[in-house]
């Protein structure tokens, strides 16, 4: 089954905390803090995979998780860090974020990778938080929440050839003839419900991919039938071999046909109006009227394409097409890259260990960002050294002044993570 769309959620792994720990050995009558650090949390990682051809893999798992960073121990022993999961997903892949519908990849390169959620960092042991006069801190760090999201991934095939066309004018034929590809072929319309690709390969290595997309209709570029599901396919190519046929066996206006699916092309993406486009006159071997085949040739001609009569049954005029499509194909820039639309190390509150935000829920202030929850999470309200460090990270990284400018007055409430208080200035 040919799956070229899915929805998925992704959650890194949390960072571990912080230990809280002091340093006791015989001898030693008064050790110093000695808790180690919290491990980093795993990253989800995409990573392109040549061998893959579809989207499957996502049908029926929908969520995936990072493993958390281990908390540190005693003896200033770091956690050990979370491993990061790799999702493997075919060459052309588009990765969005699914709320704003940007694109943050275009996996086109071959191995290309990608951190899509970043792990949260290990939180602080006790070690780091001794000072002359603080000797015996009895507070830790929380380790940093994992990011998630809700992406999208849309595969749009890479092929430097399209073949466009009705239902049943012959594209498969001509796939199954020029490559090794093994399409469904049969006389009745809509036989082809799933692209295929194919590797023309034309010796003394000269090749190029091309790609059979399922007949479009009148009204595909409105989503009409599976429109839009073929048309993406379309975008890519560089050269689309425009499939007609031209026996008049089904009683079809040749010139008609061709001219309603260049409309829905161009109606769907303006710049596939201007894709160079190469003609196959398909069918020749059981030409019904041949005054029509020839008006077609005629006009075809007149407006600049050049056409090739062939036969995809009987194999004839199908080596030189193919040959003639190699030679443009040298002539064309490589096949279109989608540039990111959202940046994810410039994003507010994701990558950003210091970002935070403010928003009210009620009466209440509710402060959130990766660094600050952690923070919040480590307070230990029993120890007066602990409840300084947080009110000292508030107001140096800017917190309390901005909950002034909100309006914030003494005695309202302030969330923070799980960390519930009351404001006191």
């Amino acid at each position: 089954m040919f799956i070229d769309k899915a929805k998925i959620w992704v959650k890194a792994g949390d960072g571990g905390n912080g230990s809280i720990h002091f340093r006791r050995e015989k001898y030693i009558a008064a050790g110093g803090p000695d808790g180690g650090d919290g491990g980093k949390g795993g990253n989800v990682v995409f990573k392109v995979d040549t061998s893959m051809t579809t989207l499957m893999d996502f049908k029926y798992k929908r969520k995936y998780t990072a493993p958390n960073g281990e908390n540190g121990v005693g003896k200033r022993q770091r956690g050990k860090s979370g491993e990061d999961v790799v999702l493997n997903v075919p060459q052309g892949t588009i990765i969005r974020d699914y709320k704003s519908g940007r694109i943050i990849a275009d996996m086109s390169e071959p191995e290309k990778e990608i951190i899509i959620a970043k792990g949260g960092n290990g939180g602080w042991g006790n070690a780091h938080f001794a000072t002359a006069v603080r000797q015996t801190p009895n507070f830790a760090k929380n380790g940093q929440k994992g990011d998630e999201r809700e992406i999208t991934l849309e595969l749009k095939l890479l092929a430097d050839v399209g073949l466009a066309g009705f239902p049943n004018v012959g594209k498969s034929t001509l796939l199954s003839r020029t490559t090794k590809a093994d399409p469904k072929i049969a006389n009745y319309h809509f036989t082809t419900l799933e692209p295929n690709l194919g590797v023309v390969d034309l010796g003394n290595h000269r090749s190029f991919v091309m790609a059979d997309i399922p007949g479009l209709i009148e009204g595909a570029s409105e989503g009409v039938g599976l429109g839009h599901e073929f048309l993406k396919h379309i975008e890519r190519t560089r050269i689309l071999v425009h499939v007609v046929d031209v026996s008049g066996i089904e009683g079809r206006n040749p010139v008609e046909d061709f001219d309603i699916i260049n409309s829905e092309l161009s109606k769907y993406d303006m710049a596939l109006e201007d894709r160079p486009q190469i003609i196959a006159a398909n069918k020749t071997d059981i030409i019904q009227d041949e005054s029509v085949y020839k008006t077609f040739i005629t006009e075809m001609e007149e407006r600049g394409y050049k056409v090739f009569p062939i036969s995809a049954a009987t194999g004839n005029g199908v080596d030189a097409l193919m040959k003639y499509t190699y030679e443009e194909l040298s002539k064309l820039p490589p096949v279109v890259v989608f540039e990111p639309e959202m940046n994810l190390e410039e994003e507010e509150f994701i990558m950003d260990d210091d970002g935070y935000e403010i928003s009210r829920d009620g009466d209440a202030y509710v402060v959130s960002g990766s660094w600050i929850e952690a923070v919040g999470g480590s307070v230990n309200f029993d120890d007066n050294e602990s409840l300084q460090y947080f009110q000292r990270a508030l107001l140096n990284k800017g917190v309390i002044e901005a909950l002034v400018n909100e309006g914030i007055q003494e005695g309202d409430t302030v969330i923070i993570g799980d960390l519930k208080f009351d404001f006191v200035y």
